[in-house]
């Protein structure tokens, strides 16, 4: 039964995938997700249910519109297989099984989910624009608050644990407007920073310090590869421009998604 169970994850991840590759694309240029159909980026072909059946349409299609035959990015097929797979590991290590589940793990489950859809659709966005959405960091703040509901008044925590957290969302959340004013745009490093209260609050801080440290190595190595390869074009670029084009959103999200599986699976095996 836990098969069949895991099977059911692995399309509802494969879907939320599909989600995430319209949701990518539609958010940054303000256009509607929920009731705009899907169509074609190229020839605007609405798409049809057999185009839009989560990885296997790609495989069946060649991954080529069928009404234009150009081709489609495998980013859509690739974000659905990750997705799909990171859901059915999350399950897993979360101990989700037919013979255990209950109203409070099914509501744990249930914030995961939509706490991986802020983290996939934030990185996706930056990893394409370098640019954190106001709207996915308000997402975030209302899930997290959601969440902390939750733990305070079913899971009976401490809220003042969270106070701290909170403030700190109204601070960046003020510095932001008063930069929005200013400048006319939104500041990239609060938006980062926005990410990773949201990251602490459903990741804990164990899980988001191994995220930041693994971003500063990811970070630090993609500067090191472009200072060498300016010095091998014999290019002199100041240090200040080295990191402007860097997606941090993006690794942040990456990091914090295998950070919080290592951490699961060492409570799962080791403790």
């Amino acid at each position: 039964m836990d098969i069949l169970l895991y099977i059911l994850i692995l399309i509802m991840g494969t879907v939320f995938g599909s989600f995430f590759t319209l949701a990518i694309s539609r958010i940054p240029k303000r256009q509607d997700i929920t009731h705009t159909p899907s169509y074609c980026p190229n020839c605007n072909h609405k798409l049809h249910f057999l185009d839009l059946i989560p990885v296997f349409s790609y495989i069946f299609l060649l991954g080529k519109c069928r009404y234009c035959k150009e081709k489609i990015r495998p980013r859509y097929f690739i974000l659905e297989i990750l997705s799909g797979f990171t859901f059915v590991i999350i399950a897993y290590l979360m101990n989700i099984s037919v013979n255990n589940l209950n109203p409070i793990l099914l509501a744990e489950g249930g914030f995961m989910v939509l706490y991986l859809c802020f983290v996939f659709i934030m990185a996706g966005i930056d990893s394409e624009n370098r640019k954190i959405e106001k709207s996915i960091s308000m997402y975030g703040i209302l899930l997290s608050i959601a969440y902390i509901i939750y733990l305070c008044v079913v899971e009976k925590e401490s809220i003042y644990r969270y106070i701290i957290y909170l403030v700190f969302y109204v601070i960046i959340l003020i510095l932001d407007t008063v930069t929005l004013k200013r400048y006319a745009k939104n500041s990239y490093v609060h938006g980062v920073i926005l990410a990773v209260l949201t990251m602490v609050i459903f990741t804990g801080e164990y899980v988001v310090i191994n995220t930041i440290i693994m971003t500063a190595l990811v970070v630090a190595i993609k500067l090191l590869m472009h200072k060498i390869e300016n010095i091998r074009k014999r290019i002199r670029t100041e240090k200040k421009d080295y990191g402007k084009n860097i997606n941090y959103g993006f690794i942040l999200g990456i990091s914090n998604i295998l950070n919080l599986i290592f951490v699961l699976a060492w409570y799962k095996f080791f403790v």
